[in-house]
């Protein structure tokens, strides 16, 4: 199949979150399965003056009428990922000033109009046109409305993956005109949604397929606790077998703790020397004084009340009493940020916060501690748990989404069920007292870290929707066949 991935963060030119692992990933095992597969970003000011990159301009002065009234020039630029050609959309300045990661999500509504629009452009101009159209969270969301409402590619499927319902992108009535769109199309099984026009709500109600990142998110939306106001869309969905849930993988090659040239020393799941001489390291770089016997616990994340850092801020005193050294990596909310630097101030031996994001830094983070706190208050599938399980730390998470999935209570990790302080303080001393019985924890650390995180399986269930999405379309997929003789094989 021909399959056009969009995404407005990619790793490794563009990072915020758990979005530019997948899209950094996903594509590639795809390609390797052999689909023809193109990665779409917006090109950012940071990639294009970038020197780590060879990028060249494949396409100029584009034309791409966003509406009747505008009609803007798209440069376009290629590189690759590996074996995966990415195509980065420039045009009428909307992405050159991002200059930071920080700034990646600053464009706003229009910048990502002109960018869906411009990404279909792009693929008529090339002559190749996608079997698949996968669009990834509210910013690419429109690619699937231009796709019915502006091509007559009525072959292709639209793909549409929500990564976090959260995040949705609510802009006003004006939006139809400035995406060049019919009156008709604003109503609620459309565009519209409560009077405005809602991007997500958009994305999923012309999509031929959606998912989200793991069976129990995909489970929990349809609810009106996690629905952010469109579970009645999501149990729609459901019924009519448009909605599943996939979950992520992460990049086995790429972050493979026997050979990551980001940590100091290697190991593997039966060989956890390096493994303590990381932690070791890891506190000699801090300045924390980490006593023998006595874990290292750590955080990477954003920091918001999401991610559950109300809970830890409501107990980090009584985990400190544990005797533990506590290392938070993470960026967001300043009135917690303000309350973890004075705790900080507190036990400057013991508590370590470190207010940035420092991709490199949260490897050697991941290897370095011994148990991960991920106490979210939702989440759709979480990475994570497993990059920290895969470099041998024991989470401790909360039964919601993906953690729900990945984790399980006294096999890999320690699991709380209610978004309360105290179980959360539980379940951190259960895993602290199985940190002190070291025959157990080297059970609970093998098990994490032989646990199959890759993107093989998932990739699958991917493609799997692809084809459900091209039968919806009326037409059957080009793998089709290869799907069906595997079939045939494993069942022989």
């Amino acid at each position: 199949m021909r399959i056009l991935y969009l995404s407005v963060e990619v790793e490794p030119f563009a990072k915020v979150g758990g979005l530019a692992d997948v899209a950094g990933s996903l594509p590639k095992a795809l390609q390797a399965m052999g689909h023809d597969v193109r990665i779409v970003m917006p090109a950012y000011g940071m990639v294009l003056k970038s020197p780590r990159w060879e990028i060249e301009k494949s396409v100029s002065m584009l034309p791409v009428a966003v509406s009747d009234r505008l009609t803007l020039l798209a440069d376009v630029y290629q590189t690759t990922l590996d074996a995966v050609p990415v195509w980065m959309i420039d045009g009428d300045d909307f992405f050159r000033d991002v200059t930071r990661s920080e700034e990646v999500y600053t464009p706003g509504r229009d910048a990502y109009l002109f960018f869906c629009q411009a990404a279909l452009e792009t693929c008529r101009q090339t002559g190749w046109i996608p079997d698949v159209v996968h669009a990834n969270d509210w910013h690419t969301a429109f690619t699937n409305v231009f796709l019915r409402e502006k091509t007559d590619w009525d072959r292709t499927a639209g793909v549409y993956t929500i990564h976090n319902l959260a995040y949705q992108g609510v802009f006003g009535r004006d939006t139809v005109e400035a995406a060049g769109l019919s009156w008709r199309t604003f109503n609620m099984h459309q565009l519209e949604t409560w009077g405005e026009v809602n991007f997500l709500k958009s994305g999923c109600a012309y999509a031929d397929q959606v998912n989200t990142v793991s069976p129990t998110y995909a489970q929990e939306i349809q609810t009106e606790e996690f629905g952010c106001r469109l579970h009645g869309l999501m149990r729609h969905l459901a019924q009519d077998s448009q909605l599943r849930g996939i979950l992520n993988g992460i990049d086995v090659e790429l972050h493979a703790p026997d050979r990551d040239p980001r940590v100091p020393f290697h190991f593997s799941p039966y060989n956890l020397v390096g493994k303590e001489e990381c932690r070791a390291a890891l506190c000699h770089e801090l300045g924390l004084d980490a006593e023998s016997g006595s874990p290292v616990v750590g955080v990477v994340s954003r920091l918001s009340s999401q991610k559950g850092f109300d809970l830890i801020r409501a107990k980090t005193e009584e985990i400190l009493g544990l005797g533990v050294v506590l290392v938070m990596l993470a960026i967001g909310d300043p009135v917690l940020a303000a309350e973890f630097r004075e705790i900080q101030a507190q036990f400057p031996s013991q508590f370590r916060f470190v207010e940035s994001y420092d991709a490199d830094l949260a490897q050697r983070v991941y290897a370095g501690i011994d148990i991960f706190l991920m106490p979210s208050s939702f989440e759709p599938c979480g990475l994570g748990q497993m990059f920290a399980m895969h470099y041998g730390a024991v989470p401790v998470v909360r039964k919601t989404g993906g953690l729900a999935d990945t984790v399980e209570d006294g096999k890999n990790g320690f699991v709380f069920e209610h978004r309360d302080a105290d179980e959360f303080y539980a379940a951190v001393k259960r895993a602290v007292a199985a940190y002190r019985s070291r025959d157990e924890w080297d059970v609970l650390v093998r098990n994490g870290m032989t646990q199959d995180f890759g993107w093989q399986r998932s990739a699958a269930r991917y493609v799997e929707m692809y084809e459900d999405a091209l039968a919806h379309r009326g037409r059957s997929a080009p793998s089709s066949n290869h799907r069906h003789a595997a079939k045939s094989r494993a069942g022989a």
